[in-house]
């Protein structure tokens, strides 16, 4: 094998409705991104629909990880290694991917690295800022999951605290939805609430002052539901770009509270965002003037780093191995998997 420098690795992603593959030499140099989208195909239902999600990740899988390889300019017997998502997600998309790895480190008779899809939204960032390094706090926001987790280094994590109902990307979808909005909610409701004032309505924020790291937005979501329900019955028009504004408003403030204590109990002093909600520009500007503010040094991925993608993937593959952690031929899909302390 390569001196870890020059290995190149594989990474395929195939957790909800993004196939995706990347190459990446070394643990930061990306030779190539693709990603093949399903989200028109979903829009129609308003949501990812797990069975048709299998089907087009089968379609997709072989011809993303050719076009991952000639954009990069590498054959598949350059590949060093080969890192895979094998949860959380959807148990079927899970399936492709894991099924389409294992065939091919099988075929070329190489490593192959199972990688926790939430490790790779943290790990999206070392792309985007070659000088980041561990130790830092990592703020979570995605579809799924809401975490902050202490990243002492690259494998060596702590988890602080994580969400005990909804994620607030799922909020956001949810919330979205109700309102009309088309899928996916998350940057519509981004869109909508540039327009709306984020104090006209007082939205609950839950566990704001709990002492923990526990994030919960199933009540938020609830208070938006209600107070469309109750507007509609007093024959009230609701103005949706307040109603936008205020909830992101409500989800915002409760993640920079948490964030900033989790950095202040632990003496950090880089936070960096992950996840698809990361992509949300208030949330990043808000986090930015926070850091700022507080004299943090605040990192966040690229736009096309933040939603699901594999080259997030093959940069956590590629750290993994450097320490031991392979997975052998009968890795299998586990759509629950959680981010737990590691090392």
């Amino acid at each position: 094998m390569n001196n870890p420098e020059e290995r190149l690795t594989l990474g395929i992603e195939s957790s909800c409705d993004e196939t995706a593959a990347a190459v990446l030499r070394g643990g930061r140099e990306l030779l190539s991104n693709i990603i093949s989208t399903q989200i028109p195909i979903h829009q129609k239902f308003g949501g990812v629909v797990p069975e048709i999600a299998s089907r087009k990740h089968i379609v997709n899988v072989m011809p993303v990880v050719d076009e991952a390889l000639r954009t990069a300019g590498v054959k598949l017997s350059d590949i060093d290694q080969i890192a895979v998502t094998y949860g959380p997600g959807l148990v079927g998309a899970l399936l492709v991917g894991v099924s389409a790895a294992k065939a091919l480190a099988f075929a070329q008779d190489i490593p192959l690295i199972g990688v926790n899809h939430l490790e790779g939204h943290i790990f999206a960032n070392f792309l985007s800022a070659q000088e980041l390094k561990p130790p830092f706090m990592a703020l979570v926001v995605s579809g799924g999951h809401t975490a902050l987790v202490e990243v002492k280094d690259y494998n060596k994590f702590r988890m602080m605290g994580q969400t005990r109902d909804d994620a607030a990307g799922e909020a956001f979808d949810k919330v979205a939805r109700v309102m009309g909005l088309p899928y996916p909610g998350g940057p519509q409701i981004d869109r909508l609430a540039k327009e709306g004032n984020p104090k006209a309505i007082d939205f609950p924020r839950a566990l704001v002052k709990s002492g923990d790291y526990e994030f919960s937005f199933s009540g938020l979501k609830s208070a938006v539901l209600n107070y469309l329900n109750a507007q509609k019955m007093k024959n009230i028009e609701v103005n949706r770009a307040d109603v936008a504004a205020s909830f992101q408003d409500a989800v915002i403030e409760v993640l920079i509270a948490k964030a900033l204590e989790a950095m202040r109990e632990t003496n950090m002093d880089t936070l960096v965002l992950a996840g698809g909600v990361a992509a949300n520009s208030m949330l990043e500007d808000r986090l930015r003037a926070a850091a700022e503010e507080n004299g943090i040094k605040f990192y966040f991925p690229s736009r096309i780093l933040c939603t699901d993608n594999a080259a997030m993937i093959a940069c956590r593959g590629y750290y993994q191995a450097l320490d031991g952690g392979f997975s052998d031929l009968y890795l299998n899909a586990v759509p629950g998997l959680g981010l737990n302390d590691v090392g």
